[in-house]
């Protein structure tokens, strides 16, 4: 995976924003991160992309799993920090994964984790995730053994081969803009499930129970 096809969608999905609605990629969630620049009235979060420092983002996922990790994952997670890309493509709608802040990715490391050790409860060969699609019911996986990029329904097989790998993944998305709904009220953050972290955690939860 090259740096600049990334680059170029979230490039793309900001000039959009700014063409659409005259302002930043707005976020449900106003958490604190490199990306938020502002809140507005809501309670949602303005966001722009901003670089990482380039340090080593899943050495502790690959020492707990002793597995050796596919390259395309550092580089696909560890170039910005940044919302959720909404896209449209042929094959359907959906979101790829990016990481808000220092707490976002502890999240995503733990449920990578977990994603590997449901993988090898299944003797299934691994995968990670780096997105999902439609409503969550299927998630977008890299093949960690040769970097190709599948659909996969969580228990299940990987079942449609989307691309070679993440660059030719990117180029067959359009960015899709969608006004989040209003940011939910700090004391009802704990009874509703918030962000995507959430909902992929809800998703492996019936498989690791003890872990989720």
């Amino acid at each position: 995976m090259s740096d600049t096809h990334l680059a170029q969608f979230i490039a793309r999905t900001e000039a959009a924003w700014k063409q659409s609605y005259q302002h930043l990629p707005l976020a449900q969630h106003n958490d604190e991160g490199p990306a938020l620049q502002s809140v507005d009235e809501q309670g949602r979060g303005y966001w722009l992309a901003q670089p990482m420092s380039g340090k080593p983002l899943f050495d502790n996922v690959a020492a707990a799993l002793e597995l050796e990790l596919h390259g395309d994952l550092e580089r696909f997670y560890g170039q910005f920090y940044a919302g959720s890309l909404l896209f449209d493509a042929d094959f359907g709608s959906g979101e790829l994964l990016q990481i808000w802040s220092d707490d976002d990715l502890q999240r995503l490391q733990q449920n990578l984790i977990g994603h590997l050790l449901m993988k090898q409860k299944l003797k299934q060969h691994p995968t990670l995730f780096i997105g999902l699609l439609g409503q969550g019911e299927q998630m977008i996986v890299l093949d960690n053994c040769d970097g190709s990029v599948w659909l996969e329904v969580p228990g299940e097989l990987p079942s449609k081969r989307l691309a070679d790998d993440i660059d030719q993944l990117m180029q067959q998305l359009s960015p899709r803009l969608m006004i989040p709904e209003a940011a939910v009220a700090e004391a009802a953050q704990e009874e509703v499930p918030q962000g995507l972290w959430a909902r992929m955690a809800a998703m492996l939860k019936h498989l690791l129970p003890k872990r989720y």
